[in-house]
C-alpha cells in the first residue's frame, strides 16, 4: 500500500512538512510513504492552461495522487484558512472534475500551526474542499497548536492524546484504503 503525503507549506523545514515525516514512522511496514515535494512548482490554476498535455508541474501532481492508494494532506493555516498554494494544486487536481485524481480517493487531514487553534479552520476546510471533489475523507482532525512547543524534535506531538489521535487518523485512513487496493 502506498500513501503520498502533502504538505501545504512550501517552507522545507515547516511544522507541517516533520508532521508527516513523523506520520511515516507510524505506518505499518507494509506501507510505502511518500513526501510529494512539488508544491510550489505547480502554477497557478487558469481554465486557458487546463488543456492536454497540462503543465509538467501539474502532470507530476496528478500522477503521484494516481499512483497512490491513499493521500494524507498536513496543512498550516494562513489567515484562518488553506494556504494558497495548497488550495490551487488541489484545484488543479480536481480537475476533470468526473474523472479527478481525488474522486473516491482515501484521504485524511492534520494540520500544525504556530497559532493557539492548530490550523483547526484550515484542516476543516481543507475537509470541505476534498469532500466537495469526491474524495473520500477520514472526518477526524488533528490540530497541533503551538507548534513550536508542542512538536517533539522527531516531529510528532509531545502530547500522548495526541499522538493517539493521530494514530488513529492514519488507521482510520489505512481502512478506507485497503478495500479499494483489495478490488483493484
Amino acid at each position: 500500500m502506498k500513501v503520498l503525503g502533502i504538505a501545504g507549506s512550501l517552507r522545507p523545514d515547516s511544522y507541517n512538512r516533520a508532521l508527516l515525516v513523523a506520520a511515516a514512522e507510524l505506518f505499518p511496514a507494509d506501507v510505502e510513504f511518500e513526501l510529494w515535494d512539488g508544491l510550489k512548482a505547480v502554477p497557478p490554476y487558469d481554465e486557458v492552461d487546463d488543456v492536454i498535455p497540462a503543465p509538467a508541474a501539474v502532470v507530476r501532481l496528478r500522477d503521484a495522487v494516481a499512483g497512490a492508494d491513499a493521500v494524507l494532506f498536513a496543512t498550516p493555516e494562513y489567515n484562518s484558512s488553506i494556504p494558497g498554494q495548497l488550495k490551487n494544486a488541489v484545484d488543479w487536481a480536481s480537475r476533470p472534475l468526473a474523472t479527478n485524481v481525488l474522486r473516491n480517493k482515501p484521504v485524511a487531514v492534520v494540520g500544525a500551526s504556530t497559532g493557539a487553534f492548530g490550523a483547526v479552520w484550515a484542516q476543516a476546510e481543507l475537509r470541505k474542499v476534498l469532500s466537495t471533489i469526491g474524495a473520500r475523507v477520514v472526518d477526524r482532525e488533528l490540530p497541533i497548536p503551538q507548534a513550536l512547543e508542542t512538536l517533539g524534535e522527531e516531529g510528532l506531538p509531545r502530547d500522548p492524546a495526541a499522538r493517539d489521535v493521530m494514530r488513529g487518523t492514519l488507521g482510520e485512513l489505512l481502512e478506507l484504503a485497503r478495500p479499494q487496493r483489495a478490488a483493484a
